[in-house]
């Protein structure tokens, strides 16, 4: 598995405007670090645990995303530093976030996570709820979040018709969304969709970020 060329091969295909995200999780420092070496700068993480230890342990001009279910108790480990909150999935995790946010005496960038696939053990909002949420005045009192788009996962399916059809349904809400008029703690310009499995549908279906673990480190350890 070289790391180096996995990189640089997923870089030759990314559109302009789309970053890539190494999901690093359960994959050892001295891995990360030869990503690192080979011009990767934005990790992910889906345990906070984790991603508080390899915080430490690696270069400080990483960018480490929490793409990861978030308990709203363990948000005070990661507040001081985390680049980008991908999995927000309710309003209580947004004022604990701008809580911890105060803090650390920084604005925290979010995504908001929406349900698009069809299998019930994901987490995140329906069409219905995050529109709901964008309407909810206590939004306007949270100084310390930014909201920077939605984040979505399809189907874990080999039906590329049943992931497009998921990836299109949330490009089309996030293109709703970004035509409403919108508080000021919310911006719609990131949309994170697309794994080592679908990311290649998920770009022409317009995402700005794909989350890519296996393709790059292989699989996990």
């Amino acid at each position: 598995m070289n790391i180096k060329n996995n990189i640089t091969n997923l870089r030759l295909n990314l559109p302009t405007g789309c970053k890539l995200i190494a999901v690093s999780k359960t994959h050892p420092a001295p891995l990360i670090q030869e990503a690192y070496d080979a011009g990767q700068r934005i990790f992910g993480e889906n345990k906070v645990q984790e991603l508080e230890r390899k915080y430490q342990e690696l270069p400080k001009d990483i960018e480490w995303h929490m793409i990861g279910h978030l308990q709203s108790n363990k948000v005070k480990y990661i507040a001081p530093f985390v680049a980008l909150i991908h999995s927000v999935d309710s309003l209580k995790l947004l004022q604990e976030i701008n809580k911890q946010g105060e803090k650390a005496n920084r604005i925290i960038p979010c995504l908001l996570q929406i349900h698009i696939a069809e299998e019930e053990t994901k987490f995140g909002f329906s069409d219905e709820e995050v529109l709901e949420l964008l309407k909810d005045e206590s939004l306007l009192k949270l100084h310390h979040i930014k909201i920077k788009g939605l984040m979505g996962m399809a189907t874990f399916t080999s039906n590329t018709e049943q992931i497009r059809k998921e990836f299109k349904h949330l490009k089309t809400l996030y293109g709703k969304i970004k035509a409403l008029s919108l508080p000021a703690t919310v911006e719609m310009s990131e949309l994170s969709m697309g794994m080592s499995s679908d990311y290649g549908i998920a770009i022409e279906e317009g995402s700005t970020m794909i989350r890519v673990g296996s393709s790059i480190f292989g699989t996990r350890h």
